[in-house]
C-alpha cells in the first residue's frame, strides 16, 4: 500500500512541477511581448522575471520529484 502511494505523490509532484514550469513559461512570453498578447501581463517585464522564477521552481520540483529517495 505505502508503495503506491508513493508512486502517485510522485507523481502529482512531478505534474505540478511540469505545469508551474509550462505557466512560468507562457508567463515570460506575455512579459516579453511574444505570445498572447491579449492580457494585461503583455509588455510588462516584470512578468517575464516572475515566469523566469516559476519555471525554475518547477525545474527544481521535477528534479527533487526524479530523485527523491523512497
Amino acid at each position: 500500500m505505502g508503495g503506491i502511494f508513493h508512486l502517485v505523490m510522485k507523481t502529482v509532484s512531478t505534474l505540478l512541477g511540469v505545469l508551474m514550469i509550462c505557466m512560468g513559461g507562457i508567463w515570460v512570453l506575455q512579459g516579453l511581448n511574444i505570445a498572447f498578447l491579449d492580457s494585461f501581463m503583455a509588455n510588462d517585464p516584470q512578468w517575464a522575471v516572475y515566469g523566469a522564477i516559476l519555471a525554475l521552481f518547477g525545474v527544481g520540483q521535477v528534479y527533487w520529484s526524479a530523485t527523491r529517495p523512497r
